[in-house]
């Protein structure tokens, strides 16, 4: 049998190494996973949920569903009315809204409600100390604080001061500032909720509205100028201090939010403002609407157990999955509860809508 030569052994083995090498390229390439293709995604957002859209574990978890999600701020109600063109979904901050929408159009088939936030009131120790003294405001040796709305809504009918009801700093007349209610939806159930409370407790209906809407239309007219985002009410109430917004109506997540993700801009509010729970109140739900296939797939996202992890952990949202087993005392929030107490279903549709149209017309 013929030797073979050292340089034709070497020639093989080159062959050998090369075909090696090939075929491994192929099998990395056919088990390489295929990169995923990025749709851009856009639509109104209300603006208490923009940290959560900022927070780049949200776009990183978007990002590995395919989507490349932007949003532009605007309120519950105002999206409703708003230039649609292009969009993909609406988030808005409840159902109301989204029957607003419904009866001006906009398709709203496609839905779910995702997070759950209760409506409270935020202010400043002296003034809820002062409250307390007078009974719109208690506090019990768990350090919460709770709001008589029942008393809250007498003095307000009454035009008492803010001397007359604990705080003689306070300038003018006793009120609680909101957001637009015609245009916003915290301010929206804030309205709702002083039309229940003037209804005996019970939700309001479309007469007791029309009966009480003078009362409603002037409490709002004292707030004077209301800003359309809660999320611009919230900042310009931590910015401007106790002398310009002694109290404001917001969410409960906006300050679970601030604690998780500016401990520093918290640190330096924590000692002087407090979070009351109004007597009743009511749950603000933060429902997805779709508007196309694209909407669809960010619904999607919204709907899994990462987002609502993220949503609960670090922005303060409740829902089915996270807030009953993980307590809000993870945010180290002084006067926060688990459970929320006396709250009070929202009006019907054909009540809100009446609603809606009164405090129009003021």
């Amino acid at each position: 049998m013929a030797r073979l030569s050292r340089s034709r052994i070497v020639g093989l083995c080159i062959l050998l190494v090369a075909v090696i090498v090939l075929c491994g390229g192929i099998a990395w390439k056919a088990t390489r996973p295929k990169p995923v293709q990025t749709v851009s995604v856009t639509g109104y957002l209300g603006g208490e949920k923009t940290g959560l859209f900022d927070d780049s574990e949200f776009q990183t978890l978007a990002k590995s569903a395919g989507l490349d999600v932007s949003y532009r701020k605007a309120g519950s109600l105002d999206m409703m009315d708003a230039d649609r063109s292009g969009m993909d979904y609406l988030f808005p901050s409840s159902r109301t809204a989204v029957e607003y929408g419904k009866s001006r159009g906009v398709d709203v088939s496609r839905q779910d409600i995702v997070f759950n936030s209760p409506i409270v009131v935020y202010t400043y120790r002296q003034v809820a100390d002062g409250l307390c003294s007078t009974g719109l405001m208690s506090k019990d040796d768990a350090g919460v604080y709770r709001l008589d709305m029942n008393r809250v809504v007498d003095a307000m009918k009454n035009g008492q001061s803010w001397a007359d009801v604990g705080w003689p700093s306070g300038y003018g007349v006793f009120h609680i500032e909101s957001t637009d209610p015609v245009k916003s939806n915290s301010g929206n159930e804030y309205a709702a909720l002083l039309a229940t409370v003037m209804n005996g407790g019970t939700p309001a209906t479309v007469d007791s509205v029309n009966r009480d809407l003078p009362v409603l239309q002037d409490i709002f007219r004292k707030s004077g100028w209301m800003e359309t985002s809660s999320e611009d009410s919230f900042s310009q109430f931590l910015t401007l201090g106790v002398g310009s917004k002694p109290m404001m109506v917001g969410y409960e997540s906006q300050i679970l939010d601030l604690a998780a993700t500016q401990p520093d801009a918290y640190a330096q509010v924590k000692d002087d403002l407090v979070i009351a729970y109004p007597t009743p109140t009511v749950w603000s739900t933060h429902v997805f609407i779709a508007l196309d296939d694209k909407g669809g797939k960010l619904l999607d996202l919204m709907r899994s157990d990462d987002v609502r992890k993220l949503a609960w952990e670090r922005h303060g949202f409740r829902s089915a999955n996270y807030s009953g087993t993980d307590g809000i005392s993870r945010f180290h929030v002084p006067g926060t509860v688990d459970q929320v107490q006396q709250v009070v279903e929202l009006p019907a549709n054909d009540a809100m809508q009446t609603l809606i149209d009164g405090l129009k017309q003021q």
